[in-house]
């Protein structure tokens, strides 16, 4: 446990009778506004001075924020989240007006009353404070990496107003002066240059910070700690004439890791410069490491990413390598898409990360075209586009009118989906045009904020072409994904456009406006289908496409011959195409349409194809069927031979050594493939001579030996080992994690322990007291249980008895938006609505990752649904071989 917060002479607050304020709880405010401020204030600069001592528990604070008011006033609305303000006036020219702040709702909406009428014009809120430190990527947080602490802040979305009074919306940018005082030789790091350090009398030091470019408040960070750090330079490109200031910031326990981040950032910093043709547009930039950060987070010049996205080793595995282009290009997108234009209000925040995603695809595949990286963008889309099939949901742009609503815009329709869309109008548009609307877009709104529909005018005018408004707004304003039925009769096709509607579900049905495009054999045609019904003149041929590239954010069906036809050529497919193909084929027979013989001849004929997500892709589905109870237990032999005949011959043409470096002379793709297969055929297919080898390499890696297992299998080799040697085992996987800041290990070792599928080691785990685990330790515990199907209802009990205790004061986009998820593995009406019977009026009165929870409770009741419609003839293509 911690220590009580530590003050020290210099940052005790004042208590003069003088502006006193000391709040108390949670006052409610009936008048309050619920989501966006009105615009009585706006801020113009912040001015903040905080003293934080990374050990403690809370840190204390001096904010100074230069408001122009629109009016008199007696009141103001702001933001401020479990602070204890002890002192706060209003400062006009020398005019001191003492005032108090309430906060008024639970979000952090507060209110300052003024002991007298403050008049229109400009004024300095002046606030004194102390507010707590966190244990979890929210607001300001700390961890203790080592036996030393660290600091970071995560402010997105709406955590900056638990470390400082604010106006907390991402419509208000302004430059923010930052100063630090903490313990002396600590680093600190923050959006802009530091300026000096100078020392306290307090036996403190002050760090102080250039002025920023103008930010919202969702931006900003502030690190502090014993970190290492390495600098270096951006050398010149053409589109900035200067060298830029560029550093790596880690834990002394990630420092010798430092190297791969500091060597590649600045080639994926030049390809952004060339494609956006405007400079880095802030003055310096960190990447900096954090271990409990479970994605990444673009503030200003001051990049924040998972330890293990950034911090690669020698043996770092493709999988690694995608990962780190395609998200260090999506954060450092975000320094021109998000950043230099921010959005007016969260309904727009879909287009910070629609694109920023769609940028990380494209722009790690410039980085590294042998890497792969552009086909995760496809197979993201399609993933999304379960999400998006259900009734209950959301549009890419949604209306926002409450801050309860804001964390679920950060959800797969934003990312996956919206990637989607993006790249869709990008190749109708053609690639220039296109880029062309960006940069307009950019030029007109620079330093400033822009809402989705300015965005979209940027794109029209650039083009000249008024018709992607239409495409544009069908797919962004509207829930839903379109699925074309196309058949042929002759030299003529016809597509008919509907909305894909799952076996058992029946969604309203809506209109899409779709550049549709279509292969036949080698010949590609494309064409606006902005009707219900297109009739297209098209070439003789064997073989229909109706996704070229798959790139288009729908789904196809097929006559029959067609659909054989198609299947027959999977191993001559694109990448994008074969995942077109298989998620359109999966489609299909979700919706009660294809017969699951038809996905096992696919799995058959795709597992050749030379692309590791498109040969794997099938088989990972076919898996989901025995996760989520769909292969009953009599049916398990069956299955494990069908996984066998499919994948085992594959890893045998490619070999397999689990050891360190075995297969280094491989490509990238070769490297991947054999990973992904190695999964399938310890686990489905349950492969006595592959759990073999992963066994003993698992257990020697254990006992000292570094070489003995690769990266890239030591999540299975550990799996197997927790599956066969039970709670000992599984304890001693616990400790090694536990004590590990290696990212790697210490997340395989707790996943192999959660997905053992024995309920001993379950309920150990579920029970852990353990000081060192962390809260996403804790919820990577939970999934893992959850999500094995031998323990799924063992931890969904343990689950709801314990909702309540885990979601109390979880606040961030990482905790409160995913944990309703866990329950999606579940399948059955019957399981839906107990659940629901035992959480859903606490998910409802907290109001926290609601629509996850509603998508979730759907999810289980359509799986039910499909389970007593298809679980026999499942049953029945297992047995056949297909």
């Amino acid at each position: 446990m911690r220590t009580g917060i530590m003050l020290t002479a210099a940052v005790l607050l004042s208590t003069s009778a003088f502006g006193q304020s000391l709040t108390k709880g949670i006052v409610p405010d009936a008048n309050a506004p619920k989501g966006r401020l009105a615009d009585a204030a706006v801020p113009k600069a912040y001015r903040l001075d905080l003293t934080i001592l990374p050990e403690s528990e809370g840190f204390t604070g001096h904010d100074e924020i230069d408001v122009t008011l629109k009016g008199r006033t007696s009141k103001l609305y702001l933001h401020g989240r479990d602070l204890v303000v002890t002192k706060v006036f209003a400062r006009i020219g020398s005019t001191i007006v003492p005032a108090t702040f309430t906060q008024v709702d639970a979000s952090g909406t507060a209110r300052l009353d003024f002991a007298s009428v403050v008049p229109a014009g400009a004024a300095t809120l002046v606030f004194d404070y102390r507010g707590k430190i966190g244990d979890d990527a929210s607001g300001l947080y700390h961890v203790k990496v080592g036996d030393r602490w660290y600091s970071w802040t995560q402010f997105e979305s709406i955590d900056a107003r638990a470390a400082f009074p604010s106006f907390d919306e991402p419509g208000f940018k302004q430059p923010f002066t930052v100063t630090v005082t903490t313990h002396p030789g600590m680093t600190v790091v923050s959006n802009s240059p530091a300026t000096g350090v100078t020392k306290t009398g307090a036996g403190l030091e002050t760090h102080r910070f250039a002025p920023t470019k103008p930010l919202p408040t969702y931006l900003v960070a502030i690190d502090t700690g014993p970190f290492a750090r390495l600098s270096g330079t951006i050398a010149p490109t053409p589109e900035r004439g200067h060298p830029m200031p560029f550093g790596a910031v880690a834990t002394q326990a990630q420092k010798d890791k430092m190297g791969y981040v500091m060597t590649e950032t600045p080639r994926i910093v030049g390809l952004l410069e060339r494609y956006f043709g405007e400079p880095f547009p802030f003055p310096k930039l960190d990447q900096i490491g954090s271990p409990i950060m479970p994605g990444a987070m673009e503030n200003a010049g001051a990049d924040t990413y998972g330890d293990g996205i950034i911090f690669l080793d020698r043996n770092a595995t493709t999988s690694n390598k995608q990962a780190f282009g395609m998200i260090v290009a999506h954060e450092l997108a975000h320094q021109w898409f998000g950043d230099l234009v921010s959005p007016a209000w969260w309904s727009d925040i879909w287009l910070n990360e629609s694109f920023a995603n769609w940028m990380g695809y494209r722009i790690g595949n410039e980085w590294r075209p042998n890497l792969g990286i552009g086909v995760g963008a496809i197979a993201e889309g399609f993933a999304a586009m379960n999400t998006d099939a259900l009734e209950v949901g959301r549009p890419i742009h949604q209306a926002i009118t409450e801050n309860s609503q804001i964390d679920a815009a950060f959800d797969n329709i934003t990312y996956g989906k919206g990637g989607q869309v993006v790249a869709m109008i990008a190749a109708y548009l053609g690639d220039d045009k296109f880029k062309a609307g960006v940069r307009l877009h950019l030029k007109r709104h620079a330093y400033g904020n822009a809402s989705s529909e300015q965005f979209f005018e940027a794109i029209a005018d650039a083009a000249h072409d008024p018709k992607v408004l239409a495409a544009l707004t069908s797919f962004v304003d509207q829930q839903g994904v379109p699925v074309i039925d196309v058949r042929r009769d002759g030299g003529k096709l016809t597509a008919v456009q509907a909305r894909y509607a799952f076996l058992g579900s029946k969604p309203a049905p809506l209109q899409w406006t779709i550049p549709f495009c279509l292969r036949i054999d080698t010949r590609k045609q494309c064409t606006l289908l902005d009707a219900k019904t297109a009739t297209l003149t098209v070439p003789a041929g064997r073989v229909v496409m109706p996704n070229v590239g798959g790139t288009g954010y729908y789904r196809f069906d097929l006559a029959p011959a067609d659909w054989q036809a198609l299947i027959a050529s999977s191993a001559t497919l694109s990448p994008g195409e074969a995942i077109a193909t298989t998620d359109s084929l999966w489609a299909s027979f979700r919706a009660g349409k294809a017969p699951a013989a038809w996905l096992i001849a696919e799995a058959r004929a795709m597992a050749v194809n030379p692309d590791a997500a498109a040969s794997i892709d099938p088989g990972e589905r076919i898996a989901g069927w025995r996760s989520r109870g769909l292969i009953a237990p009599a049916s398990l032999p069956a299955y494990r031979s069908l996984m066998t005949s499919i994948y085992t011959p594959q890893l045998t043409k490619l070999g397999f050594d689990p050891a360190v470096g075995a297969h280094a002379s491989d490509d990238p793709g070769r490297q991947n493939l054999r990973h992904r297969l190695v999964g399938l055929v310890a686990d489905d297919a349950h492969d006595p001579a592959v759990r073999a080898k992963l066994k003993d390499a698992a257990s020697r890696f254990l006992g000292g030996d570094a070489t003995a297992l690769d990266p890239g299998f030591l999540a299975d080799g550990l799996t197997v080992l927790a599956q066969e040697g039970g709670l000992p085992v599984a304890k001693m996987l616990v400790e090694r994690g536990l004590s590990s800041e290696d990212p790697t290990l210490r997340s395989s070792a707790l996943a192999a322990a959660a997905s053992s599928g024995r309920a001993d080691v379950s309920r150990y785990l579920l029970s852990l007291d353990d000081k060192r685990l962390r809260g996403f330790d804790r919820l990577q515990v939970i999934f893992g249980i959850v999500g094995t199907v031998e323990t799924r209802d063992l931890g969904t009990d343990w689950l709801l008895a314990n909702y309540d205790r885990l979601v109390a004061g979880a606040n961030g986009i990482f905790i409160t938006s995913r944990l309703p998820s866990a329950f999606a593995s579940q399948c059955g009406v019957d399981r839906a609505t107990s659940i629901d019977a035992k959480v859903g009026s606490a998910v409802r009165k907290a109001n926290a990752g609601l629509l996850a929870y509603q998508r979730a409770l759907e999810s289980i009741r359509l799986c039910g649904t499909l389970k007593d419609a298809k679980m026999s003839e499942i049953a029945t293509a297992i047995a056949n071989g297909g």
